[in-house]
């Protein structure tokens, strides 16, 4: 999708739900629909989807964020905690890790895995609408947001609101689903997406319409140049991103100037 269709549509009175289009103002009800219903099952899903790649993702972005000791972290869309867990870890007690999630049935799973974790004492949970994030100006030194942007109805509010609550010089990842150029693996990749994902959905979680929507959704976010502009056009600096998995995934990263 090019960034002008893709601006547009959001402008407009309708916006994508998968492949179906639907009012703007419905979007969100509807996305939460979909993770009040697959909340409990998310973790088991994604090692399955993945086949635990995941985590080696997950890995990576951490890598890149460059958090220390005594850092602040914003976790958008961080659901379950696997990010918030390994923040929570590395910045220690002199640190924050905020895990915000708009849908509070993830909400409750991520605080209840992190604790049984013994994650405690230096994260906070919010529930939060990425658009519209709750906090000062120039509170955190990384945000990190982890296969929930494609989610989000107007995707440049939210960078704009991202961008406003990082500190100078600190650091936006955002890890998504992407737009793969090897014809082969596309092929495959769709066979996958939209019929293994949506069975597995209906065995595991007893929901394959909520896969459905997953494998679409990743279909209507956009590649990487167009969101890296994205970033550009909002205020970010020293934008790039890598290709993981030729391309299934990318890791995209932006500074505040």
């Amino acid at each position: 999708m090019s960034d002008a269709s893709h601006k547009g549509r959001q402008a407009g009175e309708t916006t994508h739900f998968g492949y179906r289009d639907v009012p703007t103002k419905e979007k969100e009800s509807l996305v939460a629909g979909v993770f009040h219903s697959v909340a409990s099952s998310y973790d088991v899903m994604n090692d399955l989807m993945s086949m635990g790649v995941h985590r080696l993702w997950k890995r990576f972005t951490i890598e890149l964020s460059a958090v220390r000791r005594g850092h602040q972290v914003l976790d958008i869309a961080g659901g379950t905690g696997d990010l918030t867990l390994k923040f929570s870890r590395i910045v220690g007690r002199d640190g924050k890790v905020v895990l915000a999630d708009i849908n509070d049935s993830m909400l409750k799973v991520g605080r209840d895995k992190l604790a049984d974790s013994g994650a405690v004492g230096n994260i906070e949970y919010v529930q939060a609408n990425a658009e519209a994030l709750p906090f000062p100006d120039n509170t955190f030194d990384c945000i990190t947001i982890a296969f929930g942007l494609r989610n989000v109805t107007d995707k440049d509010k939210a960078l704009r609101s991202m961008l406003r609550v990082l500190k100078p010089g600190g650091r936006l990842l955002i890890l998504e689903f992407s737009k793969t150029n090897n014809p082969a693996l596309t092929k495959a990749y769709d066979t996958y997406s939209f019929h293994l994902l949506p069975m597995m959905g209906k065995l595991v979680a007893n929901d394959a319409e909520s896969y459905q929507y997953l494998a679409e959704s990743i279909r209507m976010h956009p590649d990487q140049e167009t969101l890296e502009g994205m970033m550009k056009d909002v205020g970010f600096v020293n934008t790039t991103y890598h290709n993981m998995t030729g391309g299934i995934v990318a890791l995209h990263k932006g500074v505040k100037p």
